[in-house]
C-alpha cells in the first residue's frame, strides 16, 4: 500500500467513521481541524484529507472498528510503516502480533511478520521489539540480515 492508496481509503471511510462515532459533519470537521465545507467535499468525493488529514483521522479515531478492519488492527503500526518508509526510528516493544499478523520468516534473534489485511511487513526481535516496517519484504529482509550481523555474539 502506498501513501496515495492509504489517503484514498481514508477519504472513502471518512463518512463511515463519522457515523460510527455519531458525529455531525460540523463536529467531525472541528476534530480534524478542517472546515465543514471541506469535509462535505471530501465525503462527496470532490476533495481529499491528504496525508496530514488521513493521519489525523486514523490517530484520533484509532479505536474505530471500520478503520481497524480496513487496515488490519493497530492504526499506529500502518501509519509508522508509511511515515517511516525512508526513515528508520527506534520502535518500542510490541505485543508480538497474535491477532493481525502471520509469521513469514525467522532468524537468529528476530522474526518477520506480515499483516493479514494491509499486507505490510514488520521486523521484530525475539522479545517483540519493533525494528522496522515496510511494504517491501526485501527491505525488511535486509534489515533482518543487518540486525543479525550487528547482534551476533
Amino acid at each position: 500500500m502506498t501513501r496515495e492508496e492509504f489517503i484514498k481509503n481514508t477519504d472513502e471511510l471518512l463518512r463511515l467513521v463519522r457515523t460510527e462515532y455519531e458525529l455531525t459533519q460540523e463536529s467531525m470537521a472541528l476534530c480534524l481541524g478542517i472546515s465543514k465545507k471541506t469535509l462535505v467535499g471530501i465525503e462527496k468525493g470532490r476533495g481529499s484529507l491528504g496525508w496530514t488529514g488521513a493521519v489525523a483521522l486514523c490517530s484520533l479515531f484509532s479505536q474505530s472498528s471500520i478503520l481497524q478492519n480496513t487496515f488490519g488492527g493497530d492504526m499506529q503500526d500502518i501509519l509508522s510503516a508509511l511515515a517511516f518508509e525512508r526513515v528508520q526510528p527506534k520502535y518500542p516493544k510490541t505485543m508480538g502480533g497474535r491477532v493481525w499478523w502471520e509469521e513469514v520468516q525467522q532468524g537468529i534473534g528476530w522474526h518477520i511478520q506480515q499483516n493479514y489485511i494491509s499486507r505490510h511487513y514488520r521486523l521484530l526481535t525475539d522479545d517483540d521489539r519493533h525494528v522496522c516496517s515496510s511494504f517491501d519484504l526485501e527491505k525488511v529482509k535486509l534489515a533482518a540480515a543487518e540486525y543479525e550481523r550487528v547482534n551476533a555474539k
